[in-house]
């Protein structure tokens, strides 16, 4: 298939399609045309891949599972290195929210002594 038939069969874009191939975790053919032609079992691994992507999980730590992307990745047990890669960027992000709170935190303060408006908090 085609990439843009790719990208409409598995809720993607063509960018991104690229994207993940440049990243080596997805690879096609070059038609006669020049075209990029995807194997059909593409489509599962393009799913597996978005999937561990809106987990928080970057494309550098998806290469990890490059093993498991042509299979059920979510039911498939975890292999070690992929728990230690998931429990990294899981403090990751724990990190990043907890800056993220204590910035909302401070503007809030800031907005309600400028205001005198503590009763209510800013949304």
């Amino acid at each position: 298939m085609r990439i843009g038939e790719l990208a409409k069969a598995t809720g993607t874009t063509a960018r991104a399609l690229r994207h993940y191939e440049q990243a080596g975790l997805i690879t096609s053919e070059r038609a006669a045309n020049g075209y990029r032609v995807f194997d059909d079992r593409t489509v599962v691994r393009v799913r597996n891949i978005r999937h561990l992507l809106a987990a928080g999980l970057t494309l550098d730590d998806v290469a990890v599972f490059l093993p498991c992307l042509d299979g059920d990745v979510a039911a498939a047990p975890p292999s070690d290195r992929g728990l230690r890669v998931a429990r990294e960027r899981l403090a990751v992000l724990e990190a990043r929210i907890a800056a993220q709170t204590r910035a909302r935190d401070r503007l809030r303060a800031a907005l309600c002594e400028r205001t005198g408006d503590r009763a209510r908090p800013v949304a």
